[in-house]
């Protein structure tokens, strides 16, 4: 069970920063089981029976992931976890807009990309506190002045 929670976490990584790079490559070459590490095995243990069956592109991606995941400490593989854990008890629904919204941001110029990334930072190092105040700031806001605010922060 632990080795496939780390399999499905993995995959979790691969959607949040490797989709979109490994889509825009040439054909890629597969990895053979054994040219894996022993720990990347491990990692990827369940994997192995039908390891041969992936295609090319998503063995790279797996070793890849296998690979970051062994160089994460405790903490950082307890919150890939967690957010894993959240995936999973998303409805479909959710996990495709999520997946949409995924795509329309990764086709933004890279400067938008930076400011919504420079933005979200700055969101995260406010306090919960100050957090919940503007999300609820946001939800009194009627549609009209909702569009107003969001076509003044969209780029010109």
């Amino acid at each position: 069970m632990k080795s496939l929670v780390r399999i499905l976490a993995l995959s979790v990584l691969l959607l949040a920063g490797g989709l979109g790079h490994a889509q825009q490559q040439a054909p890629a070459q597969g990895v053979r089981w054994e040219q894996l590490s022993e720990e990347q095995r491990q990692v990827l243990g369940n994997m192995a029976p039908r390891w041969s069956n992936l295609p090319p592109a998503r063995q790279q991606a797996l070793a890849r992931s296998a690979e970051k995941w062994l160089a994460m400490g405790p903490e950082q593989r307890g919150q890939v976890q967690q957010r894993f854990q959240r995936w999973q008890g998303l409805d479909n629904r959710e996990r495709n807009d999520i997946r949409r919204r995924y795509q329309e941001f990764r086709q933004l110029p890279n400067g938008d990309q930076a400011r919504i990334r420079r933005n979200f930072r700055r969101f995260q190092d406010m306090t919960p506190e100050r957090r919940q105040e503007l999300r609820q700031r946001y939800r009194d806001l009627s549609p009209q002045e909702r569009r107003r605010l969001q076509q003044r922060l969209r780029p010109q």
